[in-house]
């Protein structure tokens, strides 16, 4: 069958919006209809990754009704609405394999395992996860990459909970989603860092008690200050050098016995560049780590969707931009700017 998808076909080069081809499902795969996907600050540093093979399909996140099953997939059927995402419903070790649908282009194989900027996508049925159909087709994908992400290392990944101090570095999708639900888990203070003070007071409606705006103060000192001494977590939504090396100030420190440990620092956002870090942080029994895409997906979605249908969790307010696919241009030049608040998604 053919679908219109987003492709790119050189490093830096604009995407185009043109038909691929897409071979009948093997019988680990399902193809998708898509009603929506997130624009995701991932896709940008694929794009201007000059290593990575062309012909290229993006995005990892979105909504729709599956169309095709493979023979040996279980869990999904004709007609199921689901989320599409990178994070297989079976719990793994290591990074896995990122091998390619099999979908082509010109005839030329894509790479991208996933890929959510197109009218239909055909993956791994590890990457399908279903969901009720009273659940909204639109803002509903973006629980497939930002909050999984944001929302997943605040829950499972720090496991933050009543009275903990919490500073969050970046307030796009994912970080915005880590503020959400640490305000959720009665975290307190939940500090916001950021350069912008529009992004800042949108903060404040998704539960930061307090901002920082880098541009004007030192956060750490400001983190420091607001929390008496260090947060007991400071997670980076960005990932670029300068956050990446401030989120391990930014927490507590311990001292000497097997219980006297520190604050934790999480890196949320893809680092694109080594980092310098003072070891001594570290003798304070301080801890940096990794969180990459950490949820339960069958078990989370349905968890994070409740908490939108309650009031908690709220999407809609979350998602502040919609473009059409041949406006995908236009969506990743507004997102690349810092112009868009929160999270934008593509509706097909």
């Amino acid at each position: 069958m053919k679908t219109v998808a987003a492709i790119q076909t050189a490093p830096e080069q604009p995407l185009i919006v043109d038909e691929l081809d897409l071979p009948d499902p093997q019988p680990d795969q399902v193809i998708v209809k898509l009603f929506s996907s997130g624009v995701c600050h991932s896709q940008l540093h694929q794009m201007h990754n000059a290593t990575a093979e062309r012909p290229m399909v993006l995005g990892h996140e979105g909504t729709g009704v599956v169309t095709h099953v493979g023979s040996n997939v279980t869990h999904v059927q004709e007609g199921d609405h689901a989320i599409v995402t990178w994070v297989p419903r079976t719990p793994n070790r290591g990074r896995g394999l990122q091998t390619p649908s099999g979908a082509t282009y010109q005839d030329k194989l894509v790479s991208g395992s996933v890929y959510t900027w197109s009218q239909d996508v055909l993956c791994s049925g590890e990457l399908v996860i279903p969901i009720g159909k009273e659940h909204p087709t639109d803002i509903s994908s973006i629980v497939g990459c930002a909050v999984l992400t944001g929302a997943g290392a605040v829950m499972n990944t720090a496991n933050v909970g009543p009275g903990d101090s919490v500073a969050i570095f970046g307030v796009g999708g994912v970080g915005m989603s880590a503020i959400q639900m640490a305000s959720i888990l009665e975290a307190y203070p939940v500090i916001a860092v950021d350069l912008s003070d529009d992004k800042l007071d949108f903060a404040r409606e998704f539960g930061a008690t307090h901002t920082v705006n880098a541009s004007q103060v030192n956060p750490v000192e400001a983190i420091q200050e607001l929390t008496g001494g260090g947060a007991d977590y400071a997670f980076d939504a960005i990932g670029v050098r300068i956050t990446n090396e401030q989120i391990l100030p930014s927490v507590r420190g311990g001292g000497s016995g097997a219980e006297n440990h520190g604050g934790m620092a999480v890196l949320i956002g893809i680092p694109q560049q080594e980092m310098t870090i003072d070891p001594r942080l570290f003798m304070a029994q301080r801890t940096y780590r990794g969180s990459l895409g950490a949820t339960y997906p069958e078990k989370d979605f349905e968890t994070f969707l409740r908490l939108h249908r309650e009031g908690k969790f709220p999407l809609d307010k979350l998602v502040t931009r919609r473009y059409k696919l041949d406006q995908i241009n236009e969506a990743c030049d507004a997102l690349e700017g810092g112009q868009i608040l929160g999270r934008a998604i593509l509706e097909y």
